[in-house]
């Protein structure tokens, strides 16, 4: 099966012996395989998997970290166009504190907004939930690193 992920901060993964990959949509995981059904889904912010063979043929896994988009499969082929890719293997290093850091920024920044007695900046509002998100799915590929 072949696997295109595109995200708009120019990552990129490409791979045709890859034979399952795991996400989260918007209502369950799911997995992928050759041969899926044809879909078009929405996922959340989360972790993903993949499982794919190398020119040796032996099987690897690899997991990312994904923000939100849209996952298509048709003719034994996925495209995910995703806003953030963290490929797993370039995160080995990735800094627990900084990350829990921003997603503590982006809960208060989102109380503030809440909360205030002013008019709700919706567009500051969705910023700061974008930013939560992207941590508790940058969190969850740390748990898989360690």
């Amino acid at each position: 099966m072949k696997l295109n992920i595109h995200s708009f901060n120019w990552e990129h993964f490409s791979s045709d012996k890859v034979f399952s990959v795991t996400l989260m949509t918007m209502m369950w995981e799911i997995t992928i395989l050759d041969k899926h059904s044809p879909l078009l889904s929405a996922f959340k912010p989360s972790t993903m998997f993949l499982l794919y063979k190398d020119e040796n043929n032996v099987t690897h896994r690899n997991d990312f970290a994904l923000w939100a988009w849209f996952v298509e499969v048709k003719n034994s082929e996925v495209k995910i166009l995703t806003d953030m890719l963290i490929d797993v293997e370039d995160q080995k290093d990735m800094d627990k504190d900084a990350i829990e850091l921003a997603k503590a920024d982006a809960v208060a920044l989102m109380e503030k907004y809440k909360y205030s007695k002013d008019k709700m900046d919706m567009e500051k509002f969705i910023e700061a939930e974008d930013a939560l998100m992207k941590s508790i799915a940058q969190l969850k590929l740390y748990e898989i690193i360690k």
